[in-house]
């Protein structure tokens, strides 16, 4: 399988910038070849420092917590009380936040 289109070839892109600077050493010629190759290799290069960026995940630590096989039903749900009022404190202490905010803003 033929990485370039069927009429052109490596061998004449060579050829045909060699005849491009060997046609006559005007200065227009230069500059631009030298422009064009230099942005041709900046956008490569470009292309290949963004696919490096933030493409591997980040690590995430995950707690879990350890409690023993002996528990009784009672304390699981002495537990999920206490959790829910945690739950519901956090709550009511952004409610008031937003509030205190509102306030401020004068909305």
């Amino acid at each position: 399988m033929a990485v370039f289109p069927r009429p052109s070839s490596p061998r004449a892109a060579l050829a045909d910038f060699h005849a491009y600077f060997a046609h006559g050493n005007r200065r227009d010629h230069i500059i631009g070849g030298s422009l064009a190759i230099l942005i041709t290799i900046i956008i490569l290069i470009l292309f290949f420092v963004d696919s490096k960026i933030n493409t591997a995940p980040r690590r995430t630590i995950q707690y879990v917590d350890s409690w023993p096989a002996s528990r009784t039903d009672a304390e699981i749900i002495a537990e999920q009380k206490k959790d829910r009022t945690e739950a519901e404190a956090r709550a009511k202490k952004r409610q008031d936040e937003f509030k205190k905010l509102e306030k401020t803003l004068g909305m």
